[in-house]
């Protein structure tokens, strides 16, 4: 199961469908379709104070992963953990991009499943694993992978 949550702020780009969508795919592609997991839409402000507070980076940022990896004890299901994406931020990026919002938030989802699922791109051979996952799920959802960036 996907959770979404949204703050009110931002309920006028709730698109539970794409999300949605963008997170089954990656679930799939990455063979695990019966893990669940929470997104969140949040603000600027909200996302730089989970940075600072979690990873110790005092700044805003386009999305965060917090793996959980644990098993819910009624369903036997893995919750793999939350995804925290900024609408700011997203608009920003797909405004300078040149591309809808729905494809800064499709690749945001994406990225940040993959990092649930354990991807990194800290390391060269690490980062062309999880572009290619990237690319090979963005390009399954019809969006062009060349929306992808550092």
């Amino acid at each position: 199961m996907i959770n979404i949550e949204i703050i009110p702020d931002f309920r006028r780009v709730f698109m539970p469908d794409i999300l949605e969508r963008a997170a089954k795919a990656t679930l799939l592609q990455q063979s695990a379709p019966d893990a669940d997991l929470t997104l969140v839409l949040t603000s600027d402000a909200q996302i730089q104070t989970l940075d600072r507070d979690f990873l110790g980076k005092d700044a805003p940022t386009d999305v965060l992963s917090f793996p959980a990896f644990e098993t819910d004890p009624e369903t036997g299901r893995c919750y793999l953990g939350d995804i925290i994406i900024s609408v700011p931020r997203a608009e920003a990026q797909a405004i300078a991009a040149g591309h809808p919002l729905e494809s800064e938030l499709s690749l945001l989802v994406v990225h940040g499943v993959l990092h649930l699922l354990g991807h990194n791109h800290a390391e060269a051979e690490e980062r062309t694993r999880m572009w290619a996952a990237q690319s090979e799920i963005l390009t399954r959802l019809g969006i062009p992978p060349t929306i992808v960036h550092e």
